[in-house]
């Protein structure tokens, strides 16, 4: 490692290679445990009555902020490192929130004659419907800055023999994207659909045609994983303990899995954005720079800019010439409208537990 980084060259190499990394014990069991005290409230559910788990898996709105540099240094420090420096990051990318991603699973948790397995085996990777990269609030261009980086803190274990509702990752399924933006600088649909053919503006909530194939596009791209003979081995599970925190390439297919031990699983998805969209022609556009007397930004490729790169069969030579042929746009997800009506439900919720128990105190910033 250079004085300046906290990346080690291993890392760097595996996050180019497979697009991920994980940074271990970036922040403390007490820290999560802060994070998640009131979650059995706002879901509306007893932690020790799994009768009342009525949702196996529940996208929680966000009621605070907290500063990610303070909270996990370490792994603030990382996502810097891995998008070029901070000087290139939104600075509201800072902010995580406490918009809680809870898997509790369903069904009976566990076999009657081996309590440490689950009753039935995970659905095997290529066959799981929730495949799709990051990004629904926004039309996708090869240099989105919008969604720079994946993050996922564990406020809660995940036990590393499978089975604990990790996230599911498919690698080799970056290259698919990352072919198929290139051969799409008009911009597709957060689902992959070229601008320009059905379906690329979200149909109208409510009808038949919102939920048709949606994410058909991921599905059977991840599909295609253990073709060579390998099955599983071209996947990977998110585990670990309390307080890792994974970083992903913003081109990483992932998909929820099922909880078949039900033990309570709990993260969240921090978006990083940057300033200015990704740059795949560093050498031009630092020539440029010199010429105008800017120098905010280094000619330098960022390692997501390189993977990138890399899965085009183009880091040496970078993308000169390429470049997006429409305005970027955004889109406004339905998800938007249902944690709405989560968040002030959650409020009379917390303002019930309130009247009747006090307070607990939070050291957390309000959204």
């Amino acid at each position: 490692m250079t004085p300046d980084s906290v990346l080690s060259p291993e890392q760097k190499d595996h996050f180019l290679n497979h697009g991920w990394i994980k940074i271990p014990k970036a922040f403390t069991e007490e820290q999560a445990a802060e994070m998640i005290q009131n979650v059995w409230t706002r879901l509306g559910m007893d932690p020790n009555d799994k009768s009342t788990w009525h949702t196996a898996r529940t996208h929680m709105p966000s009621h605070r902020t907290f500063d990610a540099a303070q909270f996990a240094p370490r792994a603030w420090a990382a996502i810097c490192e891995l998008c070029g420096g901070e000087n290139r990051i939104n600075p509201s990318s800072r902010q995580w929130r406490d918009s809680l991603i809870v898997s509790l699973g369903s069904g009976a948790p566990i076999s009657k004659h081996n309590h440490n397995q689950p009753n039935r085996p995970p659905t095997p990777p290529q066959t799981l419907q929730g495949w799709h990269v990051d990004g629904d609030f926004f039309i996708h261009y090869l240099d989105s800055p919008e969604q720079a980086l994946l993050v996922i803190p564990l406020f809660t274990p995940i036990p590393r023999q499978g089975g604990g509702g990790g996230t599911a990752l498919y690698p080799a399924g970056m290259r698919a994207v990352a072919a198929h933006l290139y051969a799409h600088p008009e911009g597709v649909s957060p689902r992959m659909v070229p601008r320009g053919e059905p379906g690329f503006l979200p149909a109208p909530a409510g009808t038949a045609e919102q939920d048709q194939g949606k994410l058909n596009w991921f599905n059977t791209v991840a599909s295609r994983g253990g073709a060579d003979g390998h099955g599983g081995d071209d996947f990977v599970e998110v585990t670990g303990d309390t307080g890792d925190v994974y970083l992903l390439h913003p081109l990483m297919l992932h998909s929820s899995t099922n909880n078949p031990l039900r033990n309570v699983r709990i993260i969240t998805n921090p978006p990083v954005s940057l300033k200015k969209p990704f740059c795949f022609n560093r050498d031009s556009e630092k020539k440029q720079k010199e010429e105008d007397e800017q120098d905010e930004d280094s000619g330098v490729y960022s390692l997501v800019e390189r993977a990138t790169l890399r899965m085009i069969g183009r880091e040496r030579d970078g993308l000169q010439g390429w470049k997006i042929t429409h305005e970027r746009e955004k889109v406004v997800p339905e998800r938007v409208r249902i944690q709405e009506r989560m968040k002030q439900e959650e409020l009379k919720r917390l303002a019930l537990e309130k009247n009747t128990e006090g307070k607990k105190s939070v050291t957390m910033v309000r959204s």
